[in-house]
């Protein structure tokens, strides 16, 4: 999609979101079904059906998609479709672009082992590797804005400011 047509496509839904500002507000799903007896997760997602496990380092057998990984595959990909996004709004010419998100992970947390140790993720890599004839400056641009308007992105670096949790009487027989 070229920069007009982009900006032909945005332009309606920025204008009643200004005029509207509750209807800009939409509620992302997923959801999973849990096997209890194979530590695992079966998840449906657009992509098709994606099976979680544990990760090698906590057992798992690493034939399953692993939680973190897919975190990381989540930023990976919401940060190539805003920086295509925001190419094309400043209309800046990419040959190609990967992008690769790196994660560290003490696994003593997760275990149990040491609850010093904390839970999760605690520092991620994001590298964009860049084939363009851009500048350093409009390159340096180009990833700020990537960094500004990533959805997943900002979630990480700002944290979610909370979640909750719900029980609810399971509707299968």
């Amino acid at each position: 999609m070229k920069s007009e047509e982009l900006k032909a496509v945005q332009a309606p839904l920025k204008e009643g979101y200004r005029e509207n500002p509750a209807s800009a507000v939409v509620t992302m799903r997923a959801e999973g079904d849990v096997e209890v007896v194979g530590q695992a997760c079966t998840l449906k997602s657009f992509a098709g059906v994606i099976r979680a496990g544990l990760h090698e380092a906590a057992g798992g057998s690493g034939a399953e998609a692993c939680s973190g990984e897919l975190l990381l595959e989540s930023l990976v990909a919401c940060a190539g479709v805003t920086l295509s996004a925001v190419a094309t709004n400043m209309g800046l010419a990419i040959r190609c672009c990967r992008i690769i998100a790196e994660g560290d992970m003490d696994f003593r947390g997760t275990l149990g082992i040491d609850k010093n140790v904390p839970v999760g993720i605690s520092s991620v890599r994001l590298i964009f590797q860049v084939d363009s004839d851009l500048d350093d400056a409009a390159l340096n641009k180009l990833i700020s804005l990537t960094e500004r308007y990533c959805v997943i992105y900002q979630t990480l670096l700002k944290g979610v400011p909370a979640i909750t949790t719900s029980i609810a009487q399971s509707t299968q027989p």
